[in-house]
């Protein structure tokens, strides 16, 4: 399993390394997370320059994809070759967008009618690109995610670990990051946030999971 974490040139941290940190509690043969950009490298909005050992050709390939959002997202959704190269499919992979990285997913055409969620920024660009932003963290139909609000992370990448791994795994990756003393409400919060949009068993395994920790 090969998840990219889409990290352009002025990306935000706390989507890119908050997911990076949740998605790597899982330890198994064969999952992988990375860090993916056109280049090399790239720097954050706030000056800290990370090497990337992706390409936009890898995050194609992967099994799963989380486009980050960051301050030069417009100018990445004008970028016809960057754009072009970005050959994301529903179909085959999982695919999650925070911030502005869901306009992107609009520029691309994976969200045809279907609701999403952004950041207050983003929002009315992504309105002006044709899609209805809810007021809410949180959002999947199917095997495309959104989410809004920089530490609304924490559900798209429960959301994922769930899809792949299971809920039981997702509630262990979120419970180990969790404040102390806060660790039970912060899993309950998450599962609450990310249960519709997850397959009917999987929902099911979560009111459990929450049950239990609930008593």
């Amino acid at each position: 399993m090969h998840i990219a974490i889409l990290s352009f040139e002025g990306f935000n941290e706390l989507d890119s390394f908050i997911a990076l940190g949740i998605l790597n509690r899982v330890k198994r043969a064969g999952w992988r997370v990375s860090l993916a950009a056109p280049s090399p490298q790239v720097t954050s909005m706030n000056g800290v320059t990370v090497q990337t050992p992706a390409s936009l050709a890898d995050a194609s390939a992967a099994d799963a994809v989380i486009v980050g959002s960051g301050i030069r997202t417009r100018e990445i959704a004008a970028d016809a070759a960057v754009m072009a190269a970005l050959q994301l499919d529903p179909a085959r992979q999982l695919i999650g967008a925070q911030c502005s990285g869901t306009l992107l997913l609009a520029k691309l055409g994976l969200l045809g009618s279907v609701p999403a969620c952004t950041d207050l920024t983003t929002k009315p660009w992504v309105q002006e690109a044709g899609v209805q932003v809810l007021n809410q963290p949180f959002f999947a139909d199917g095997n495309v995610a959104t989410a809004g609000g920089c530490l609304s992370s924490t559900y798209l990448a429960a959301w994922l670990v769930a899809r792949s791994e299971g809920i039981d795994a997702a509630a262990s990756a979120i419970h180990y990051v969790a404040p102390v003393g806060e660790k039970d409400e912060w899993v309950a919060r998450t599962l609450r946030n990310i249960t519709p949009y997850l397959p009917v068993a999987a929902a099911c395994d979560a009111v459990d999971i929450a049950d239990t920790r609930g008593h």
